[in-house]
């Protein structure tokens, strides 16, 4: 008698994610490069948390599905206020990695590929104290995010 395949655990990464327009937008940098404040703006421009500080992540075909962490769901760290409640979804394709990084280069022609879970995906840097980071993250979607 044969057995269903064992179901792969989904990976996680200690990450904040936000979903844009159905695209989920992985931010990425070291601890207290903004990962948070960045989400926290978005969120404020529109945008819906998916996870923060941790989130999970699925291969589905050719897309990778990110997900909140049963530990952290519907909470994020607003710095000097704590953690606090917010709403959040499901499973949302990822279209683009930022990584918040202080040796971002000034500009690019192509993103970066940077792959999770086998699914590769475009990559931007960002300068952390560079200003509108919030409107350079909806421009680098637009720009070099995977289609929905």
């Amino acid at each position: 008698m044969s057995r269903p395949a064992p179901a792969t655990a989904p990976a996680q990464r200690q990450s904040t994610c936000i979903a844009i327009a159905g695209r989920a937008v992985l931010i990425e940098g070291p601890p207290g490069s903004g990962k948070s404040s960045l989400a926290l703006a978005l969120i404020d421009r529109g945008a819906e948390l998916i996870g923060d500080d941790s989130v999970l992540f699925k291969a589905d075909g050719r897309r990778l599905i990110a997900m909140p962490h049963p530990h952290t769901r519907g909470l994020m760290e607003v710095r000097n206020l704590g953690v606090l409640p917010f709403p959040c979804i499901d499973d949302v394709p990822v279209a683009l990695v930022l990584r918040l990084d202080s040796a971002a280069p000034r500009y690019i022609e192509t993103p970066e590929r940077f792959t999770i879970a086998g699914i590769e995906l475009p990559l931007v840097r960002l300068w952390p104290e560079g200003g509108s980071l919030a409107l350079k993250a909806e421009l680098a979607l637009g720009r070099y995010g995977l289609a929905p």
